[in-house]
């Protein structure tokens, strides 16, 4: 099975070539839709390294396991040799995606696109391998900034109006009301021809980006290329059984969260999802995620332990077993024992007072403030052993004072 590998970590050399079906099958665990099966397969047995276009919009940079799900399948076609090439959306970045979006975006700046691009890179090789062969960095502004008007009316003139208007979210958007500006029209050209500057033979995407990629494939067939397989990714409700993952929502895993965090999050897994997150987020064998399931069905002491067993399976999967199993040790002895953990994230505060908001915030600043206060007012907030509930509370905090701010969310405080 592909080995975590992590902020450091070195992965072992790719394997010998596994059958093409047997990749495949490997793909398919995690997979909705393959357009272009036959296609894969056979380019698979010709035994030269595929290129697979991984694209990303440099917009959030805040991955979670259901954008893992894409890099754990890009990652078994590495360790069999072939290339990811990481193609940063400079120029279509600074257009702005309009999918899922009923407004207009604001676009980036050359600072914003610069930093998330970091951001990106150093979350996706936790996941992907990083060796040159194997992970390949491109930006669109190397073809976009030389194409010219002439060239983009060239590529504009090969798709339809009515083609682009066809698409979903355009139409809800006009039924509504909405305008469409003309440059988040014609986004899915820019991003199809992308495909084309690679010569890409894969990509691997969410659902949402299925329209995209056909219209590459569509470029590809008229500029003459073999049109590259697309794969939509398996997507599941997110934590609390609603919509899918979201840092909004707050229903997310993290990918860079820590060992523990992750842990505690998936702990919140409701019972009739651990089957599911089982089978899509672990590499489990499928017989062992279904007994999962089963044993969360049953509900009580079956369930819990089936999270458990889920949740080691995920940290292990990302950061090792080590960790999985101390994160695991340490849910038991916090919350079953009802101790402080041994490892909190540090805090570091000023001397003096302040408010009990202040302090939350503080500690979670990804948190609204009235967010925030909702944490106090369910009593969810503690410094030391006394529970803050008052938002305005003034508080006077000292050096190696421990904040709890949520059921999870430990803190040590630490002044200069």
């Amino acid at each position: 099975m592909p080995q975590p590998v992590g902020p450091g970590a070195t992965a072992p050399p790719p394997a010998a070539p596994a059958a093409p079906e047997a990749v495949l099958a490997a793909l398919e665990r995690t997979t909705d839709q393959i357009i272009g099966r036959e296609d894969l397969l056979d380019r698979l047995r010709e035994g030269r390294p595929l290129r697979i276009k991984f694209g990303v919009d440099l917009t959030a940079p805040d991955l979670h396991l259901g954008h893992a799900v894409n890099l754990w399948m890009m990652r078994v076609l590495q360790d069999q040799g072939h290339t990811v090439i990481f193609l940063l959306g400079d120029t279509t970045s600074r257009i702005g995606d309009p999918t899922g979006r009923s407004t207009t975006r604001p676009v980036l700046t050359e600072e914003q696109i610069r930093e998330n691009a970091e951001s990106f890179l150093a979350q996706v090789t936790r996941v992907l391998r990083s060796e040159p062969e194997l992970l390949r960095i491109r930006r669109n502004s190397e073809w976009f900034d030389e194409m010219g008007v002439p060239g983009l009316l060239r590529e504009l003139s090969l798709v339809t109006h009515a083609h682009l208007v066809s698409r979903d979210m355009f139409r809800a958007r006009l039924a509504a009301g909405s305008e469409i500006a003309m440059h988040e029209l014609i986004y899915p050209v820019l991003q199809g021809f992308d495909s084309v500057a690679l010569d890409s033979d894969l990509t691997i995407v969410g659902t949402d980006q299925l329209f995209n990629e056909a219209m590459g494939r569509e470029l590809q067939v008229k500029h003459g290329q073999r049109p590259q397989t697309v794969i939509t990714s398996t997507v599941t409700p997110g934590l609390d059984g609603g919509p899918k993952q979201s840092k909004s929502l707050g229903n997310y895993v993290p990918l860079c969260a820590s060992p523990g965090e992750k842990f505690g999050r998936l702990m919140t897994l409701q019972d009739e999802l651990v089957g599911t997150w089982a089978r899509v987020y672990t590499d489990l064998p499928l017989a062992q995620c279904a007994e999962l399931g089963r044993r969360a069905d049953a509900g009580g002491a079956a369930a819990r332990d089936a999270k458990l067993d889920l949740a080691e399976a995920v940290v292990r999967r990302h950061d090792g077993a080590d960790a999985a199993r101390h994160s695991r040790e340490e849910f038991v002895r916090v919350f079953s024992a009802g101790e402080r953990p041994t490892d909190m994230t540090p805090l570091p505060l000023e001397p003096g007072t302040r408010t009990a908001l202040d302090l939350v915030l503080a500690a979670r600043p990804e948190l609204s403030r009235s967010a925030a206060r909702r944490l106090l007012s369910g009593g969810a907030v503690t410094l030391e052993d006394s529970r803050l509930r008052e938002a305005e509370e003034e508080v006077a905090v000292r050096d190696g004072q421990v904040v709890k701010a949520g059921r999870r969310r430990w803190f040590r405080i630490e002044m200069p």
